[in-house]
């Protein structure tokens, strides 16, 4: 005998309901294999693809993606990715997570009106590829430039920790006799002076690189245009150490007896802008160490040159400069263990809203990330920089 619907639903209200739902259809998600030189990152580990996969969406590996971080295709299959050999079909998927910006060969292979996020790295980014996104009508968005719900930069702010770690690790590595530096101790002993840290920008990366080189007992000064930032920087500390704002004879003395300078002055959506001439640069001390954090957006050297982690450094005035911009890339399965905290929750709520058009009409912190927006460009400072023209994003959204 067929019983009553209504009992049914009666009996078993929220299995009725979950019936009722309508499921989002699942995302594509292609993960390819990075070909930046001596890029180790990845934007999602098996941890991350388990999570994304568990929502309904599917994620398409590149066959040895995960091998520079010590991950094997394995793990990822087993956390229920598909492994694919062919290129093509990772750049086929509705969304493809990259680290480097994508170059023209990789958006050769992407569908119309697909979306593709990356880092921005303006040194590496070119106006050619940001033409081929707008003529494919594409989605591109920049991990650095994307807000959470307490407007703070979720990505730049896990990669400053890291990079602000590393550039005092870097440094005391090119001190040292094996690296062919002057053979001084990045810190202090008993008898003999400190040595002297500089730190460019008190945001994440200078607070976490100035809290490092002081445990290691160096003598540290930090500039910033920001008298609240320095004041937070103290507070972060926990001690008295020189700040200043950045006055040019200030900088001047301070940069003169310098063994190490961390620029970390950040740029993009930003309206000020420093940089240490090529004058300033010849006055330090011959054998001093120039760590540019900032060299994806410009650099804080005008000596600055955007290199490889193959081949990250070079001297110029008897300086030593290492100028890379994926510095956190010399840690690579951390930052990409970090990173993909970020990203498998933010694909999820992508998801769950419906696609990357539904995400950016909802939430204006995701929508602060994009900056090619159905092949249009959508980011002004990203336009000014290219000398290419763009518009609000705003302007499109009701009818896109």
């Amino acid at each position: 005998m067929r019983q009553d619907p209504s009992l049914q639903r009666a009996l078993f209200p929220e299995e009725s309901l979950l019936r009722e739902i309508v499921r989002q259809p699942g995302l594509s998600i292609g993960l390819p294999r990075e070909n930046a030189s001596a890029e180790t990152r990845l934007a999602l580990t098996p941890e991350g693809v388990s999570i994304v996969v568990e929502e309904g969406h599917k994620v398409m590996v590149q066959r040895g993606a995960g091998l520079p971080m010590f991950y094997s295709d394995l793990q990822y299959s087993e956390a229920g990715a598909v492994i694919v050999e062919n290129e093509a079909e990772v750049f086929g998927a509705d969304i493809v997570l990259k680290i480097a910006p994508p170059t023209l060969d990789e958006l050769s292979l992407m569908k119309n009106g697909k979306s593709i996020f990356s880092m921005l790295q303006l040194s590496n980014l070119t106006a050619e590829s940001i033409k081929m996104m707008i003529a494919k009508k594409l989605n591109a968005v920049a991990y650095e430039l994307i807000k959470d719900e307490q407007k703070a930069f979720p990505v730049v702010n896990t990669i400053a920790e890291i990079e602000g770690n590393t550039a005092i690790a870097v440094a005391s590595e090119l001190m040292s006799n094996a690296s062919g530096g002057k053979g001084i101790l990045l810190g202090g002993i008993a008898g003999v002076s400190p040595t002297e840290v500089v730190i460019l920008g008190a945001g994440l990366a200078g607070s976490v690189a100035a809290r490092s080189a002081l445990a290691l007992g160096a003598q540290v000064k930090i500039f910033d245009h920001d008298v609240n930032k320095l004041r937070k920087i103290q507070h972060y500390l926990g001690q008295q150490v020189f700040t200043s704002v950045i006055h040019p004879a200030v900088l001047f003395r301070a940069l003169a007896t310098a063994d190490a300078v961390i620029g970390n002055l950040r740029y993009i959506n930003g309206s000020e802008r420093f940089m240490v001439s090529e004058d300033l640069v010849k006055t330090m001390k011959q054998g001093a160490i120039i760590i540019d954090l900032s060299v994806d957006q410009g650099g804080c050297f005008e000596t600055s040159t955007c290199r490889t982690i193959a081949n990250p450094v070079f001297e110029k005035y008897g300086i030593i400069h290492y100028c890379v911009p994926n510095i956190s890339a010399r840690v690579g399965r951390t930052s990409s263990m970090a990173l993909s905290n970020i990203f498998a929750s933010m694909l999820v709520k992508i998801g769950n809203s419906g696609g990357v058009k539904q995400a950016v009409n909802e939430s204006s912190g995701f929508r602060n990330g994009v900056y090619v927006y159905g092949g249009v460009l959508v980011n002004r400072l990203i336009g000014g920089y290219f000398g290419l023209t763009s518009n609000d994003i705003g302007l499109f959204l009701a009818g896109y």
